[in-house]
């Protein structure tokens, strides 16, 4: 009897094991998903994939990019280096896709994807077209791959853009400013249609 009961008491022993450790895994499932449900700690949405187009000139300008937010942190010259190729959003690479040739500065540039990448500076930025568009950040990125390098000017504003922003502002007929809005930091470059 005793042996009877002793069995029964270690087969309970091992079924609340089994369920407790169950449990414990499910929970650790539960913390990796709300984790890759793209919210922080704080419950503010991490980077998030953004896009945005534009007919111009007889054909589209679409830029694919993930959006990171500020949520107190310091972005430049911290979050972001000074200095440093830059991938311009988070985790990919952004992207910008022309449906014709265009031009970016005094670079004509063939119909295409490319990535956008920039070099933050204190007083002045650099904006890269690379041809190199499918990569991690700028885990990949190489030089010798730019199809364009322009400089331009950072336009301090006021007001805080909160979220990684990418606007196609039209200025012409078959030209347009590729605007880049984040924190208190605007840039623009131009881009022209070729006809």
């Amino acid at each position: 009897m005793n042996y009877s009961i002793s069995r029964r008491l270690c087969f309970l022993f091992i079924t609340l094991s089994l369920i407790v450790a169950c449990s414990d895994s499910a929970t650790k499932k539960d913390e990796v998903n709300a984790d890759s449900t793209g919210m922080s700690k704080d419950n503010s949405p991490k980077s998030i994939p953004s896009e945005t187009k534009k007919w111009v000139g007889n054909t589209n300008i679409t830029i694919n990019y993930t959006a990171p937010a500020v949520r107190g942190r310091v972005i430049w010259g911290e979050l972001v280096p000074y200095d440093k190729v830059w991938v311009t959003g988070a985790h990919m690479a952004t992207t910008l896709e022309v449906g014709k040739d265009f031009k970016v500065g005094d670079k004509i540039i063939p119909a295409g994807k490319y990535a956008i990448f920039t070099i933050p500076g204190k007083e002045e930025w650099t904006i890269i077209l690379n041809k190199n568009w499918d990569q991690h950040q700028a885990d990949e990125y190489s030089a010798t791959e730019d199809v364009v390098r322009i400089k331009v000017k950072p336009e301090l504003t006021e007001q805080i853009t909160e979220r990684l922003n990418y606007t196609i502002d039209q200025t012409g007929e078959g030209s347009a400013n590729i605007i880049i809005s984040w924190e208190k930091i605007r840039l623009a470059f131009g881009i022209a249609i070729m006809q």
